[in-house]
């Protein structure tokens, strides 16, 4: 288990399951606050052919381990996702109650066959995937500028998108496997914040913010680095929104509000790196 600087007494709970339980439990502690630093410290850490990541919000089912290695070994996998669930006791607002919004809670559920997922459209989430050791040889370790860093309360903390980057990572590097096996259920504890409407407009900023930020395509026509295209889209999207609200109400037209904000991050994302390069360009040339 690996403690990111928590503050609670999860060193001495940890420790006390470890002289209870019949199974072997190890504990370090990863000073670098940010989930990515987390999982490659697990990495590093760990010895075995597999290894697995449920976040602390999570519950496994009795047989959510076992279905991970039956997958690994009947496919010969490099990686493997199952299903995660929301937490039964959740009761959803209006507006955040479809399959595909729910999916910003961690909840994913391809049904009840196993399948090869390619990597790109379809991919296990962060909350239930395991990983072959050979996948960290074929491409390294999770990205720690991304994902979320502390508790997810904060808009600073509050970024997605690693486990995106990294089995996109994965499907480019050639020929791998990736499974999804649906017995591997585990269910997902939702804190009472994470269904606020601000937490959904949050992500989606920060989602977008966060992939302009760090793309390096050239986009040769740009306003204030921001790629041209965008200002038509965010005048179409807002638009939309609009429309939407006048004709459906204020719920029905939240997902395109959270569409909006996405692309508001997102310029914003452009805007500074834009910005970030300038300044570094003048230091550079000022320490010549």
């Amino acid at each position: 288990m690996v403690d990111n600087n928590s503050t609670d007494d999860t060193r001495a709970t940890l420790e006390r399951l470890a002289r209870e339980l019949p199974i072997a439990i190890r504990y370090t502690r990863e000073e670098q606050q940010g989930l990515n630093y987390a999982r490659n410290t697990g990495i590093r850490e760990s010895s075995g052919i597999h290894f697995s990541y449920v976040d602390d919000d999570i519950e496994v089912s009795p047989d959510w381990l076992a279905s991970l290695h039956e997958s690994f070994v009947a496919n010969d996998a490099d990686a493997v996702g199952g299903r995660i669930h929301l937490d039964p006791a959740i009761r959803l607002p209006r507006g955040i109650a479809d399959n595909e919004t729910k999916g910003f809670l961690g909840f994913q559920d391809f049904g009840k066959e196993p399948f090869r997922m390619d990597g790109r459209s379809r991919y296990p989430y962060g909350g239930n995937m395991a990983f072959h050791r050979r996948v960290v040889d074929r491409i390294g370790y999770f990205n720690p500028s991304l994902g979320r860093k502390g508790a997810g309360r904060k808009r600073a903390e509050l970024f997605k998108g690693a486990e995106t980057d990294y089995f996109h990572r994965l499907a480019a590097s050639g020929d791998v496997c990736i499974m999804y096996e649906p017995r591997a259920i585990v269910y997902h504890r939702v804190m009472p914040f994470q269904i606020e409407k601000r937490y959904f407009r949050t992500i989606h900023f920060n989602a977008g913010y966060q992939r302009a930020y760090y793309d390096n395509r050239d986009f040769p026509k740009r306003v204030f680095g921001i790629p041209r295209f965008y200002f038509f889209q965010m005048t179409r999207g807002v638009a939309r929104y609009l429309l939407q609200t006048l004709t459906r109400g204020t719920d029905r037209a939240f997902r395109q509000q959270m569409s909006v904000g996405h692309m508001i991050g997102t310029m914003l994302g452009y805007y500074c790196r834009s910005r970030d390069e300038r300044r570094h360009a003048v230091s550079a040339t000022g320490t010549r």
